[in-house]
């Protein structure tokens, strides 16, 4: 079915996100907007219209992964297996394989351009933050943690599930094989065990 005048082609902005995905990861900041279009496999001027800069794929990279990390957050459940789920989250989505390269690509264009460093930090952990301190203090509203700095918390949290092991990630340094439920689970009783009601 052909789409309608001025309607989005979602599979075109995927596309572009793969690519820049892929690109960044390989070679930073020096890939060119030409470079990114010809991989996803569409026009310069598709690519202007729904990511007119650098800085923009950026931050919706970020933000796609932050949505993917966060998604329990958005579900009831008890806090111990909410908290597991994130953590489990947070372990397979930025220990993936794949992932320690692309965060190494943001380090590297970061001295070269802050505001698109700024943007994929705020538009993916600064946002995956925000959103688990919001979390935290719906919790401690609702009398099932006490809790009364969620973005300390909340940071807390991030630290002891990613730990030294993200930076041993980050680096492509190799370490011991992880259990990414029994961490997640660990690191979930701990943390309610601190902040318990």
């Amino acid at each position: 079915m052909p789409r309608a005048v001025g309607q989005i082609d979602p599979k075109k902005s995927e596309a572009i996100l793969e690519a820049a995905q892929t690109l960044f990861s390989e070679r930073g900041l020096t890939v060119s907007m030409a470079e990114i279009a010809r991989q996803a496999g569409v026009s310069k001027q598709t690519l202007y219209n729904r990511f007119p800069t650098k800085t923009d794929i950026g931050r919706a990279l970020a933000r796609q992964r932050s949505d993917a990390v966060t998604a329990p957050l958005r579900g009831p459940g008890e806090p111990l297996e909410v908290l597991t789920a994130f953590a489990r989250s947070m372990i397979e989505r930025i220990w993936a394989a794949d992932k320690g390269a692309s965060l190494r690509g943001v380090a590297l264009m970061a001295p070269h351009a802050p505001d698109v460093a700024a943007a994929v930090y705020e538009g993916g952990p600064g946002e995956s933050l925000r959103r688990l301190a919001g979390w935290l203090a719906l919790q401690h509203e609702q009398g099932r943690l006490t809790i009364p700095d969620p973005e300390a918390a909340a940071e807390m949290f991030s630290g002891m599930v990613l730990g030294y092991a993200h930076l041993r990630h980050f680096m492509g340094v190799s370490q011991p094989e992880v259990v990414a439920e029994a961490k997640a689970r660990d690191a979930a009783i701990r943390f309610i065990r601190a902040f318990s009601a």
